[in-house]
């Protein structure tokens, strides 16, 4: 597996870095400096870059790394930067890495989000957060539970990397919706300990969401009751995960 590091940038974002003997790729570089400054440190050749989707915080550093490591920019087609665009179904190969990449499309948060599963790891954007998923922004509900019920799909040791430290709100809300969880309880202590030290809560783990994050639980019996009481018609997934996620919208737990 390669080695990962993510590289804190703005508010609350993470670029990821992955690297081996010397190679390495970044996923979603929303600021170029701290990424340059984390290669330079660990004296890392930039082979190429991954784009999941077309926010700001995500390629607001894209042009400058580009100009100066010159490296190919995987990602969605339509994106100022992509110069490798990909689809759905596609395999993404870094030769000079010995790694290859599914890619997957993923909407809900927005309609081009991709997601890159390969090598024992999961850079996911803002589709799937550590108990939590994104906003749909442009996608519908349906979307986003097909494309979440996909990620779940992956092993469970997939390590999940994504791009916000948003992990202790996510929890503050799935506790609200599933108190009586005990694996999540011990996760979010746990979590709790690590901020407080500094430290981020991610990678995450598929294994572990499934276990713990609400959005991956629509079969849950308790979170289809919450669901009913928050607008859910029927106890069919897309129904549970609908009514959770605009409960989540407007949660100021």
């Amino acid at each position: 597996m390669p080695n990962i590091l993510p590289v804190p940038i703005l508010q609350d974002n993470y670029v990821w870095l992955a690297h081996q003997a010397g190679r390495a790729i970044v996923v979603d570089p929303g600021e170029a400096g701290p990424v340059q400054a984390r290669l330079n440190e660990l004296g890392l050749q930039l082979e190429a870059i991954l784009i999941t989707h077309h926010h700001h915080d995500h390629i607001g550093g894209l042009a400058e790394l580009k100009a100066h490591y010159d490296c190919p920019v995987y990602g969605p087609a339509g994106i100022a930067g992509v110069n490798q665009p990909l689809a759905d179904g596609e395999t993404l190969v870094l030769a000079g890495l010995g790694w290859r990449f599914n890619v997957l499309a993923v909407p809900g948060h927005t309609l081009d989000h991709l997601a890159y599963y390969g090598e024992g790891l999961l850079f996911c954007g803002d589709t799937l957060f550590a108990c939590g998923c994104g906003r749909l922004f442009e996608g519908s509900p349906a979307q986003m539970q097909a494309s979440l019920a996909r990620l779940a799909a992956l092993p469970d040791d997939t390590l999940v990397c994504c791009t916000h430290e948003y992990t202790l709100a996510n929890q503050r809300f799935a506790l609200a919706a599933e108190p009586d969880n005990a694996e999540l309880r011990q996760r979010a202590e746990a979590d709790g300990a690590r901020r407080v030290r500094g430290e981020p809560t991610l990678p995450s783990s598929i294994g572990l969401e499934k276990a713990s994050n609400p959005f991956l639980r629509w079969q849950s019996p308790s979170l289809m009751t919450v669901a009913r009481r928050h607008g859910a018609v029927d106890d069919s997934p897309v129904q549970v995960f609908a009514a959770l996620r605009r409960w989540k919208d407007q949660f100021r737990g």
